[in-house]
């Protein structure tokens, strides 16, 4: 699979959609990830697995109205897991972070007066998992890249399925609040996975093993 020629397409597609579109503009973005897996069937996550990354890329801004807005795009970002446990010689630390291409659609609600915009939105993103490392630090020390499996979206299977191998496509939905001030633009972003990571696993049986992603970030409006 041709990632580069995914990311240009997608780019291209962003792009020629924010010059069709009047008053559109493109946000260059860049921000902090705090990531979690779900660790039980009902979503829930654990606080002291939580796993610091980060995130960077471009946001079109389509604006139909006044207050309406369309906003996709195309994100580098780097999601995951920590677990700890033991103390002293027996302390061990293990941290999953793998990172994707992320493709977010989000409809954003804006308020239509005033030199500073609050805004609220939501929508679907689709990822493709391209890089990452599972390591261990203290007791057992290693650092290993993440195997992804060779799935095709377009089919039920799973192609690649293995035990040590992870899901490479992932899927969700994004809920966002902000402000925008002139060129500045801050947003607090909830990402909610509904594709299990683990490899060959139903997505659909409950919603543990999923992504769950909140991020803040500062964008500059070009």
């Amino acid at each position: 699979m041709n990632f580069k020629r995914i990311a240009i397409g997608a780019l291209s597609i962003l792009l020629a959609s924010s010059v069709m579109a009047q008053k559109s503009s493109a946000i260059i973005r860049g921000g902090v990830n705090f990531a979690n897996i779900s660790n039980s069937d009902d979503g829930g996550t654990s606080d002291s697995r939580m796993l610091t990354s980060w995130q960077a890329g471009i946001i079109g801004d389509l604006n139909l109205t006044d207050f309406l807005a369309i906003q996709p795009g195309l994100l580098y970002t780097s999601k995951g897991v920590k677990v700890e446990s033991g103390d002293g010689a027996l302390y061990q630390k293990l941290t999953f972070n793998p990172q994707y291409l992320e493709v977010p659609v989000n409809l954003v609600f804006k308020t239509p007066t005033g030199n500073a915009k609050f805004f609220v939105g939501a929508g679907p993103y689709a990822a493709v998992g391209i890089a990452g490392k599972f390591k261990g630090e203290g007791v057992f020390g290693f650092s290993n890249k993440i195997e992804y499996s060779d799935d095709d979206p377009l089919t039920a299977e799973e192609e690649g399925a293995g035990a040590f191998r992870v899901k490479r496509f992932d899927y969700g939905l994004n809920g966002l609040v902000g402000i925008e001030a002139s060129n500045l633009v801050i947003t607090a972003n909830y990402g909610l996975g509904l594709a299990k990571i683990r490899s060959g696993a139903d997505s659909n049986d409950n919603d543990n093993n999923k992504h769950r992603v909140f991020s803040l970030t500062l964008g500059f409006k070009l």
